[in-house]
């Protein structure tokens, strides 16, 4: 008879959750001004979904930019480069004729000098004006919020008006795909693998099974339950199916239907059967002298070492007389033993 194949396990209760969930704040504290999109609208990531109102970081902002467009100072420095380049020019041609001292010519060089930091420094003072722009941007940027992921907006916390401080205002869940979560026995350990795809059965009215793939088995069982995480990925593209479900999870099963079976240990060679002293035949029996019940313990004592005596003979006569003595029947040899314990 083969032996019976073993009962694939139960389906194992799971949730379906959304894959992220991710709360909206501010890092400043505001006043709304907008809130773009409504509770179960569709939101993709980086789209703005809430606006603070910004008059001041809007004006500083505009200020900056105003200041990075102003280049007279560059070109003023630029020109007077070029004015005192051109007198250095003159001044060395005026020193080769002996028109001018040398001293002129230390001079114009050095009003030379001097506009050439002029015109550096004013190039360095737009760079900052840049910075300064890019900061007051950075200001106003922080006055509206933006979805950090795809997906749907569950929970409103804010209205226009309201203060902005501490705590969030809007919650997106991305649910697509879902998250499949679900506490397994550690007596079901080694059974699932990432990769593998089980089936799933929501709790829902109209929906049958779907397919989820394994996506993280946990290496750390949980201690007080006795039990470990599987986490699977759920696609849902067209957001047939919410998040919140109660399911059950199918374990993968293998080609001749069964569950595939945990590796038993290796078995123990076997020992060989123990084999049966031959049958002796049955020799006639003396007569046994007992003694008595009343007999003392002394001669109980008597007997016994009398039946242990070990004759003090060469091995070649003990081996000699311990087969005749073992040929005896058992009967005469208690005899004897009582014989000598007399």
């Amino acid at each position: 008879m083969g032996a019976a194949h073993a009962a694939p396990p139960k389906p194992a209760g799971c949730l379906i959750e959304p894959d992220q969930v991710a709360d909206v704040g501010s890092a400043v504290t505001g006043i709304i001004e907008k809130l773009n999109v409504a509770l179960g609208e569709r939101v993709e990531a980086g789209q703005p979904v809430v606006v603070l109102r910004a008059d001041v970081e809007r004006a500083n902002a505009n200020a900056a930019t105003l200041r990075t467009q102003m280049d007279a100072e560059v070109k003023a420095a630029a020109a007077n480069l070029e004015l005192a380049r051109q007198k250095v020019v003159r001044t060395q041609q005026l020193v080769a004729k002996d028109f001018v001292s040398q001293q002129a010519l230390d001079q114009a060089s050095a009003e030379m000098e001097v506009a050439v930091q002029k015109h550096t420094l004013a190039r360095s003072q737009q760079r900052i004006y840049g910075q300064e722009q890019a900061m007051a941007q950075a200001q106003l940027g922080l006055r509206t919020l933006r979805s950090p992921i795809n997906g749907i907006v569950v929970e409103r916390y804010s209205n226009l008006g309201e203060r902005v401080e501490d705590r969030p205002v809007l919650r997106v869940a991305s649910i697509d795909p879902l998250r499949v979560s679900l506490m397994v026995p550690i007596t079901q350990y080694g059974q699932v693998h990432l990769g593998d795809r089980l089936s799933i059965h929501p709790e829902l009215p109209g929906i049958g099974a779907v397919s989820a793939k394994v996506e993280y088995v946990d290496k750390v069982v949980d201690a007080a339950s006795n039990t470990f995480r599987v986490r699977l990925s759920l696609p849902n593209p067209d957001h047939r199916l919410p998040a919140g479900l109660r399911c059950k999870a199918d374990w993968p099963v293998a080609a001749n239907g069964t569950a595939p079976a945990r590796p038993a240990p290796s078995a123990a060679p076997a020992l060989p059967a123990p084999q049966r002293p031959k049958a002796v035949a049955q020799q006639p029996t003396l007569p046994v002298h007992l003694p008595a019940a009343t007999a003392s313990a002394s001669t109980w004592l008597k007997m016994s070492l009398a039946l242990a005596r070990v004759p003090t003979q060469p091995s070649s006569t003990v081996a000699n007389a311990a087969m005749v003595k073992a040929s005896q029947p058992i009967s005469l040899r208690f005899s004897i033993a009582l014989a000598d314990a007399r």
